[in-house]
């Protein structure tokens, strides 16, 4: 780093080179804060030079080399009243300032972020990802964010920056409506959100962030052992299958305790099984007998007998009305599943007359 240097007796040459990697701000130090009139300048490339006058900014130079005089500084003249060939030296302190970007800087949520799911209801998600930085307004920078700090670096703002990211990745994860599923395929998306919302605060620290990118959205450890779970029953189709599936994890690690209770009891079915077997081999187990068919359900009919419906009588009942004359082809019967009230002759209890004896014949004269 060089602070500034003498070349000569009469000349002033001030400048600034940075072999380090994270300092934005360096103050260049002079006894005194004294710079000669016609002093040379020189600000490289990725550079910016501020120069304070008694406490206020009066000067912002940007890459190129200058001598210091009264015809390209204005607002240092108007300052320190200065005459045209005035060459007397003046006091002012000289920032420089390293507008170049500044890389990989990485960001992450320290407590889960609140989320309603459509899916899953109320979940918790985590994100991380990187940034990188870069000094947009010299000017502003160094009013709201430097001040008087002499060698200023970039991992005295990161803080501040990570802490706007991440509450406006809270509000833009909380509103966006994106299943947590899919928040994997739209972190694109989700980025520039978030990037839009940032910009506003970042503009009034004088500074940009060129690149924000979001690496992982993920959910707690519990929950996503949970969702891991539920994939598997899923791929399982049913609970039969997804036992199964079990079983056959725990066949495959013998050691562990499923292993070894999946094994006994496999080794008790293979025994059972043994015991069923005759000397010449597995004989085949007798065929239970069927069981027989419930018994039809007997109908029950209504009989009506001058306006009055009568019943239920079974087929029994309505024999012993026929044989006592109670019951006639011309009696209105009903039952279920017959449509409407018919003749007990023209119903299905047309048989139960058929089996009834003609009258007896008239009695002869005479007997």
């Amino acid at each position: 780093m060089v602070f500034g240097f003498l070349r000569g007796e009469f000349i002033d040459v001030i400048s600034w080179t940075d072999d380090t990697r994270d300092t934005m701000v360096w103050r260049f130090e002079r006894r005194d804060n004294a710079i000669k009139y016609g002093a040379k300048l020189t600000v490289r490339e990725g550079q910016a030079a501020v120069f304070i006058n008694e406490g206020q900014l009066a000067d912002v130079f940007g890459p190129g080399l200058y001598e210091l005089q009264t015809n390209n500084m204005p607002i240092m003249t108007t300052l320190q009243h200065w005459d045209h060939g005035f060459s007397s030296p003046f006091k002012c302190e000289i920032y420089f300032i390293n507008t170049t970007r500044f890389n990989n800087f990485k960001w992450g949520t320290q407590n889960p972020i609140m989320c309603r799911d459509p899916e899953f209801g109320p979940v918790r998600i985590r994100a991380f990802g990187t940034y990188s930085l870069r000094v947009a307004d010299p000017a502003v920078f160094m009013k709201e964010i430097v001040g008087t700090d002499g060698e200023f670096t970039s991992d005295e703002i990161t803080a501040q920056i990570r802490n706007v990211i991440v509450q406006q990745m809270s509000q833009a994860l909380a509103k966006s409506g994106i299943p947590v599923l899919d928040m994997a395929a739209n972190t694109i998306d989700l980025a520039k959100l978030v990037s839009t919302a940032i910009a506003p605060t970042i503009t009034n620290y004088g500074l940009t962030l060129p690149e924000f990118y979001i690496e992982n959205i993920s959910l707690p450890d519990e929950v996503e052992k949970v969702l891991d779970k539920r994939t598997s029953m899923g791929l399982a189709g049913d609970l039969n299958k997804y036992m199964q599936f079990n079983a056959a994890e725990g066949l495959a690690q013998p050691n562990s305790a499923m292993g070894a209770t999946m094994g006994a009891a496999m080794g008790a079915g293979m025994g059972f099984n043994m015991g069923n077997q005759g000397p010449w081999g597995a004989q085949p187990a007798a065929a239970a007998p069927a069981a027989p068919p419930p018994p039809p359900v007997a109908k029950q009919w209504h009989v009506a007998d001058n306006g009055v419906t009568k019943g239920p009588f079974g087929e029994a009942d309505l024999a012993g009305l026929v044989s006592s004359g109670g019951l006639t082809r011309g009696t209105m019967v009903w039952t279920a599943g017959q449509d409407g009230w018919k003749a007990a002759g023209d119903s299905e209890l047309s048989r139960l007359f058929a089996a009834m004896p003609p009258p007896p014949p008239p009695p002869v004269p005479g007997q």
